[in-house]
């Protein structure tokens, strides 16, 4: 007959007989078994970014984050992108990160010529509203990347080296500086994939031109380049310029100016900042090209 452990054993029974108090061996920890690798699966990556909500108080950080995701729901919605195709918006604090499916329905093009568009518009129409009905710690623009890769998961959230890249681009130092020189209320950064796959080509609704090779990060030893685009929201009537093909390699060089270090990754050139304050109508002139229309805007602080 085999021995119960659940059973009082005769040492145990004494102990307690004798008032002796009894010490219980915990059982030693099992570890739990791998759970079984899952494949890659590639999805198109979309994070998206509050400026400055560091520098903002948690009140604000709160309205700010429901009006994102208002805003970002707004923009799938327009754009004909509804939960079937997203994995789901995994949340950053000061923004959001999104996996979409490489569905024929949702290709790349409508993302860039669509979604983008509208989300610009959108955050222009939000922060146009009065000062009475919205408080200046209301208004916020936002950064964008868009990027595309391998990606996993697990039960803690996705990972992988596209998501790595994507966050690099969308967080450097040079991003964070093209958005500061400009009024428009989103700064889309794209990936050398997507630029060389798809903006280059200059599809409907794409102007290969208004982007500007400007970032550059290193990921896994890997040098990657991101390509900016300042979106301003359309004015009424304004019709969109046809595409020329080629960016203008003399806009590329004069973008350059304010982030290239010689051993160049992700921080600005020392001395830019003095640079720019002793030339101040520069960053306007850097920053013309950026516009879809070709002309100047105002710089903003």
């Amino acid at each position: 007959m085999g021995i119960n452990s659940a059973a009082p054993q005769p040492d145990t029974i004494r102990q307690v007989a004798a008032g002796t108090p009894v010490k219980h061996r915990r059982p030693a920890p099992v570890a739990p078994a791998p759970p079984a690798e899952e494949p890659p699966r590639y999805r198109t990556i979309m994070a998206v970014d509050i400026e400055g909500s560091t520098v903002r108080t948690d009140p604000a950080k709160a309205g700010l984050r429901r009006t994102l995701y208002h805003l970002l729901w707004q923009a799938f919605d327009q754009a004909g992108i509804d939960e079937r195709h997203i994995d789901s918006l995994a949340d950053r604090g000061d923004g959001v990160i999104t996996l979409i499916h490489p569905l024929d329905e949702v290709p790349k093009t409508l993302l860039l010529h669509s979604f983008i568009p509208v989300l610009s518009a959108l955050l222009a129409e939000h922060n146009a509203r009065p000062a009475a009905v919205l408080p200046a710690d209301r208004r916020f623009r936002v950064r964008v990347v868009i990027h595309a890769g391998e990606t996993h998961r697990d039960d803690h959230g996705t990972y992988g080296e596209a998501l790595d890249i994507a966050c690099r681009l969308l967080d450097s130092t040079a991003a964070k500086a093209a958005l500061r020189r400009t009024d428009a209320p989103l700064l889309l950064v794209v990936s050398e994939e997507i630029y060389h796959s798809v903006v280059r080509h200059g599809y409907a609704g794409i102007r290969a031109a208004a982007y500007a090779p400007l970032v550059r990060v290193k990921v896994a030893y890997r040098r990657h380049r991101g390509w900016v685009h300042a979106v301003h929201s359309p004015h009424p009537g304004e019709e969109p310029a046809p595409s020329p093909g080629r960016p203008r390699r003399g806009l590329a060089r004069r973008l350059r100016r304010d982030t290239r270090r010689p051993r160049g990754f992700d921080a600005p050139a020392a001395g830019s900042r003095r640079e720019a304050a002793a030339r101040p109508e520069e960053p306007r002139r850097r920053l013309a090209g950026l516009h879809p229309s070709g002309t100047s805007r105002p710089v903003s602080g």
